[in-house]
């Protein structure tokens, strides 16, 4: 029998290996916290961005401003070659 699959109405978080509901502040400090503790071990290439070629290109555009100028990594790929 298939399981029935239902969109996520918050966002996550991970606590002791388990997922539990958190406010988008905390996700997104959680996040950034992520990128921070990546770069400041080893650097911003130590990150890579993938965006989707399907996307529109302002989400595209943002997507690679966000690795060129928050992050300082150019790698940022789309697959727009396919």
């Amino acid at each position: 029998m298939a399981k029935t699959l239902t969109r996520l109405t918050e966002p996550l978080v991970r606590e002791d290996g388990r997922l539990r509901p958190a406010t988008w502040d905390e996700a997104l400090d959680r996040a950034a916290a992520g990128f921070r503790a990546a770069v400041d071990a080893k650097g911003p290439n130590a990150v890579g961005i993938f965006s989707c070629s399907k996307a529109t290109n302002e989400m595209n555009f943002a997507a690679q401003k966000f690795a060129r100028a928050a992050i300082g990594t150019n790698n940022i790929d789309s697959c727009n070659r396919t």
